[in-house]
């Protein structure tokens, strides 16, 4: 009777157990469990036991959503897209052209990445510390520090961010390489530039904010950059931020906001460091999440970054006076 009722239920029912789904669409278990539990790609049903059970729908739609991945499509962006439209996304991704040496073709065709960043992934996936580290003082010595900070460090932030939310990478994998990626950064033989400085600019992250590569970042840019650079480090509350910049008489805050996106903590946090700060001191925002929080930063008259460059403009207007008090 039990052959009989399981023989019901996968091929009558045509469900399939996690490791048939697994071996038919090349995503591993961790990458399923993200994609359900984080982006609702698909809703699998359990059985009594709580084993979770994949329709002939679900398999076919997993398949679809690993070649958009694959075609560079963050999870995020598609986990919610109908078949129809992922099978199109697919479709058309299938009959562009190929990707010529001297760019690229329309607006969402992935740029590859560069052998350095494919290396320091690597590196990353087997939590090889002195690896990951030798490729980013190799690249330090052949192209020059800031180059490093903006054309290795920044995209490699970036591509890590990607893989996780995408589930490809776990957790742990980006702590190690925000500790390694920190410790090349803010290495205190690499920081002279600030020793001299006249200007002081506080860097972190908003409580509740605990992904702090961005912050690190902006601090090490700006002691670069010839700023006294105070980085605090992620998740500290408005007072504890706004208490640093008074001590230190800042001229500046950076913020970093990557994850969770949306919260109405940050929203909160924002409002208090404005009010706890003086009004000269500037408030600067960046990171991928800051956008999701644009109308708090303008009602507190605080100003979005949206890359390194830009951070680097804005620094220089406030250490000559050519930018607007709050």
């Amino acid at each position: 009777m039990l052959a009989v009722r399981r023989v019901s239920v996968y091929i009558v029912g045509m469900t399939y157990p996690i490791r048939v789904v697994v071996r038919e669409t090349g995503l591993s278990a961790h990458v399923l469990r993200v994609w359900e539990k984080r982006y609702g790609a698909v809703v699998p049903q359990r059985t009594p036991t709580q084993r979770r059970l994949y329709t002939e729908a679900d398999l076919h739609r997993l398949k679809l959503l690993r070649q958009a991945t694959l075609l560079g499509h963050p999870i995020g962006t598609v986990a919610n897209l109908s078949d129809e439209a992922l099978q199109r996304l697919v479709k058309s991704a299938a009959d562009r052209p190929a990707i010529s040496p001297a760019g690229s073709i329309g607006d969402r065709t992935p740029v590859p990445d560069s052998p350095i960043i494919l290396d320091c992934i690597e590196a990353v996936k087997t939590f090889d510390a002195d690896g990951l580290n030798r490729l980013l003082e190799h690249a330090a010595v052949e192209s020059g520090y800031t180059t490093v900070l903006r054309q290795v460090i920044a995209p490699l932030a970036g591509r890590l961010g990607d893989l996780w939310s995408e589930g490809i990478l776990r957790m742990s994998h980006e702590h190690f390489a925000t500790a390694v990626m920190r410790s090349f950064l803010l290495n205190p033989a690499r920081r002279h530039a600030g020793d001299n400085a006249t200007a002081t600019l506080v860097v972190a992250t908003p409580q509740g904010q605990l992904h702090e590569l961005g912050a690190v970042m902006a601090a090490a840019l700006a002691a670069e950059q010839g700023w006294h650079a105070v980085y605090l480090g992620p998740s500290l509350p408005a007072a504890e931020i706004a208490g640093v910049a008074f001590q230190n008489d800042a001229r500046v805050v950076a913020l970093s906001l990557v994850y969770p996106e949306g919260d109405s903590n940050v929203e909160r946090e924002l409002r208090d460091l404005r009010r706890f700060l003086p009004k000269k001191v500037a408030i600067l925002v960046g990171g991928r999440g800051a956008e999701n929080y644009r109308p708090t930063i303008e009602a507190i008259g605080a100003l979005i970054v949206k890359d390194l460059t830009q951070l680097q403009v804005e620094l220089a207007k406030i250490r000559t006076g050519r930018t607007r008090e709050v």
